[in-house]
């Protein structure tokens, strides 16, 4: 096995609907503290497929906050090697390959209105955050969530119960196209303009994500309010050809890095990543999948500048406001500096 991934067990199989279900891990007492995550955090899976394994990132839809399983849910994708594997194949009692939580679609705060929009199956991490900010928070919170139809809502069940307890706090506005048509953009406005002071976090389809992004550009939404979550799937183990070795004696770029609150300096050799830079010095970044898909490892580059050799994870307004990918970055000044998001 990996020694990135873990080897847990599935102790509960959830069929939320018919082409999607959730599984739920018991952690062996040693992998606990491991396993730590934040509302909004994914696990990456490992897939067998034809001799070969497939990462692949799910989003945790459990909360932190109370002492129950992790939980990741699934949506079958037509022709989807991973998701077709895990709906029909994985049961209770089987070990799965795992890596640790990561990810930064993360509130920095419980305690504010929240505005969250769902497609599909990308209502799973917003499922995590709103049960964390109910717990721990005192803010309102309206999640705009579109499926196709009623049949396929993931967590109908859950949504109604949590909104009929918390009816001063939640709203959940459900949009089925088949009854309601594809959202338009200006339509997702005047849903959201009530929470346009909010902090807003999007998941869903491509083309769902981007209508809500517009709809919040609409409203005048800071950009560093709405945080969006695009995932992609990552390429097959050994796809993607190993990068040559560094030499790390060669002289490089002097690295200033803030990470958790406190300022670290790290020599970076000649074509050597800055991921690859800080794990040399001893320092932990946040990482995940190492082939710039994830976007776990994006910090922003507050001087210098950098080139990315790959990148699945930015879209363009990201890159223009500093954001980059530690494991994809080389430095191209003799000094650089990059923040961490805290």
């Amino acid at each position: 096995m990996s020694l990135d991934y873990l080897s847990v067990r599935v102790t509960r199989v959830i069929e939320e609907t018919a082409d999607s279900r959730s599984l739920a891990f018991e952690l062996p007492e040693e992998l606990v503290e491991r396993f730590r995550y934040r509302p909004g955090q994914f696990l990456t899976l490992r897939v067998p497929h034809q001799g070969g394994w497939l990462p692949r990132c799910y989003s945790l839809s459990s909360t932190p906050l109370l002492d129950e399983p992790l939980r990741v849910t699934i949506k079958r994708v037509r022709d989807g090697r991973a998701s077709n594997w895990l709906c029909d194949t994985v049961q209770a009692g089987d070990s799965l390959q795992v890596r640790v939580p990561a990810g930064v679609f993360v509130p920095r705060q419980l305690d504010t209105d929240l505005l969250l929009f769902g497609g599909g199956s990308g209502v799973t991490p917003l499922l995590s955050i709103l049960r964390s900010a109910l717990l721990a928070g005192s803010g309102r919170i309206l999640l705009i969530y579109a499926n196709r139809d009623e049949a396929s809502v993931i967590f109908r069940d859950e949504l109604k119960a949590l909104a009929s307890a918390h009816p001063q706090r939640l709203q959940v506005v459900h949009w089925l196209d088949s009854v309601q048509g594809i959202p338009a953009i200006s339509q997702l406005t005047e849903l959201a303009r009530p929470f346009a002071q909010a902090e807003a976090f999007i998941c869903g389809p491509g083309p769902f994500m981007d209508a809500a992004v517009s709809a919040l550009q609409s409203l005048d939404m800071p950009a560093a309010k709405v945080h969006v979550e695009r995932f992609v799937s990552l390429p097959e183990e050994g796809e993607i050809a190993a990068p040559a070795a560094v030499d790390t004696s060669r002289p490089g770029s002097q690295l200033s890095v803030r990470l958790d609150g406190e300022e670290f300096e790290v020599p970076c050799a000649k074509g050597e990543t800055l991921l690859d830079a800080m794990r040399r010095a001893g320092l932990q970044p946040p990482s995940s999948c190492l082939v710039g898909s994830c976007a776990t490892c994006m910090c922003t580059v507050e001087s210098g500048d950098v080139h990315m050799l790959r990148n699945d994870a930015l879209d363009q307004q990201e890159i223009d406001q500093g954001w980059t990918l530690a494991c994809q970055s080389l430095a191209r000044s003799e000094h650089l500096r990059v923040l961490f998001p805290e």
